[in-house]
């Protein structure tokens, strides 16, 4: 797993870098430049072979004195480069006034003119060095307007003015904290080919819409490494509860450890070592989904899987499934029966199973003589719309939610309005911030699904897992995705997994199932990959 930083941690490291003398703030530029000048070499060697044409973009602060760096290396390459600036020189902050001057050595410094946008061409490189992570209010209008030109988008039909944009530390007013845009109408336009970042990735990077404007991610290192500021206390205050970590695919150059560590190890030789997962499904017609979640569980390890069925669903059950086993399961009083086998260690409730039949077996699911790690989705959790306080009296904290943005908003709304609210200022409430809100007033964590999704407890870990970027896995969005999810959440807690392990482990391992199969993906394949993955990883 990979931490991920806020703006605020970030500005922590550079200054206490630059307070324990170790490096000027104007060191720390020059590297800033210089790096963003590799990256874009190493993605594009051919632009490292002959002389083209840049436009580089600076803004009122040090973000800016990165994007003069760029501008004199590229000069110094051969390059010819323009550069304009969005705001007063005689205003920028100290280390960025002196990149300015050493390039108007060099070259000149453009205001920001709309009209000389308008006869730009033959740009093969724009640098986006306005604004960077500190950014906490929308872009001004000029700029936007600005922005439209370069693109086409107005006054003109479309007729982008360059071949590739590359965005220092994140594209111009996306938070970096949110992955979102403080202003509606700025989304679209800037969109970033390359987005170059610094120390360590940022948690917009992999939120909302970051993804998809930062185009490729690459990280520099500046130098700056986090052990030393850990042992300076520059993280003192990072407790677990501000914590936000990335489950990614790969961590220098081997298959992910945090996954391999949980699953190698299978518990026993008996079938009942690996656990007993029960499935409620719904009636005839709407089995569908539970069997998908029975298999996920199934392939993912749990010993035994059982379906829990009404009367009137047992045959539609029975002809479509082999190695799961079939429970009668009319009402409530039955499943309290069902549950009086202790061997039963894991229950997933919700996937088509009805409102009404869900808000009845949850109850009962719930309030157990002794309660089993839960997984609530779809109409376990629409079941409480109306009244989700109800819901959350009844959770315990070995279970898990499930829910997609939908779900969230019906169980969650002042929380979904927060999320969805277009701030006017910073700081804006993320993805991150609404999934551990949740988690913490449902008691128990809160899967939060997406292409990004986010896992949070109550005691505040959190962890994202993006399909973005070399894990982009469009396809998962499919008819059936999440039912196979929430079975192999289930099948990972009947394995003896914490709720917080199984959550995060699930859907990284969802993700690397579509990885695999690719293109033309359906929810009956996900389940069927898991041998592939797990040969994978050496398991």
């Amino acid at each position: 797993m990979t931490e991920l930083l806020t703006a605020a941690q970030m500005r922590a490291i550079e200054t206490a870098a630059i307070e324990s003398g170790d490096v000027t703030g104007l060191e720390l530029m020059e590297r800033a430049g210089r790096s963003v000048v590799e990256a874009i070499f190493e993605e594009w060697p051919e632009l490292a072979k002959t002389s083209h044409r840049a436009v580089v973009l600076c803004g009122p602060g040090n973000n800016g004195g990165d994007g003069f760096v760029v501008a004199r290396l590229l000069k110094e390459w051969g390059w010819e480069v323009e550069v304009f600036l969005y705001g007063d020189a005689g205003k920028l902050p100290p280390d960025a006034k002196a990149n300015c001057e050493r390039w108007c050595k060099m070259g000149e410094v453009s205001p920001w003119n709309l009209d000389r946008f308008e006869r730009l061409s033959g740009v093969m490189l724009l640098v986006d060095a306005i604004f960077g992570t500190g950014l906490d209010r929308p872009l001004p209008s000029d700029l936007i307007d600005g922005f439209g030109i370069l693109v086409g988008r107005t006054r003109k039909p479309y007729n982008r003015r360059y071949r590739r944009c590359v965005a220092i530390d994140v594209p111009s007013g996306l938070n970096s904290d949110t992955g979102n845009y403080l202003e509606e109408k700025t989304l679209s336009w800037l969109q970033a080919n390359l987005c170059v970042t610094f120390a360590m990735q940022k948690v917009g990077h992999h939120l909302s819409m970051g993804p998809f404007h930062c185009g490729k991610l690459v990280t520099k290192s500046l130098g700056l490494r986090r052990e030393e500021f850990l042992e300076r206390g520059v993280f003192n205050e990072q407790r677990d509860d501000r914590r936000v970590v990335l489950l990614d695919q790969k961590l220098y150059g081997k298959p992910t450890r945090f996954i391999k560590s949980r699953l190698a190890k299978w518990h026993g030789w008996h079938k009942y070592d690996n656990g007993h997962a029960l499935i409620l499904s719904g009636g005839p017609g709407h089995t569908g989904a539970a069997r998908l979640a029975a298999r996920g569980a199934l392939r993912i390890g749990a010993g035994l899987v059982t379906l829990g069925v009404p009367p009137a669903a047992q045959m539609e059950v029975a002809s479509q499934i082999t190695a799961v086993m079939l429970k009668r399961v009319v009402d409530g009083d039955a499943l309290a029966t069902v549950l009086e086998d202790e061997r039963l260690n894991a229950l997933c409730l919700g996937p088509g199973m009805g409102v009404e039949r869900a808000r009845e077996l949850v109850a009962v699911a719930c309030n157990a003589a002794e309660p089993r790690p839960t997984v609530l989705d779809a109409d376990a959790l629409t079941a409480f719309a109306d009244d989700p306080e109800t819901l959350f009296g009844l959770l315990h904290d070995t279970c898990v939610l499930t829910p997609h943005a939908g779900e969230f908003a019906r169980l969650f709304p002042d929380i979904a309005k927060d999320l969805n609210a277009v701030p006017t200022k910073g700081p804006a409430c993320s993805k991150v911030d609404a999934t551990r809100e949740a988690a913490k007033r449902a008691g128990c964590v809160v899967l939060f699904k997406g292409p990004d999704t986010v896992i949070a407890a109550p005691d505040g870990r959190c962890s994202i897992n993006s399909a973005h970027y070399e894990r982009a896995a469009p396809w998962l969005a499919t008819a059936g995705s999440g039912d196979v999810l929430a079975g192999f959440v289930t099948g990972l807690l009947a394995r003896g997994l914490d709720p917080m392990q199984a959550a995060e482990s699930a859907a990284w391992l969802h993700v690397e199932c579509a990885r695999i199969f690719g293109p033309a993906l359906i929810a009956e394949d996900l389940p069927e990959q898991l041998p592939k993955v797990f040969a994978d990883l050496g398991l």
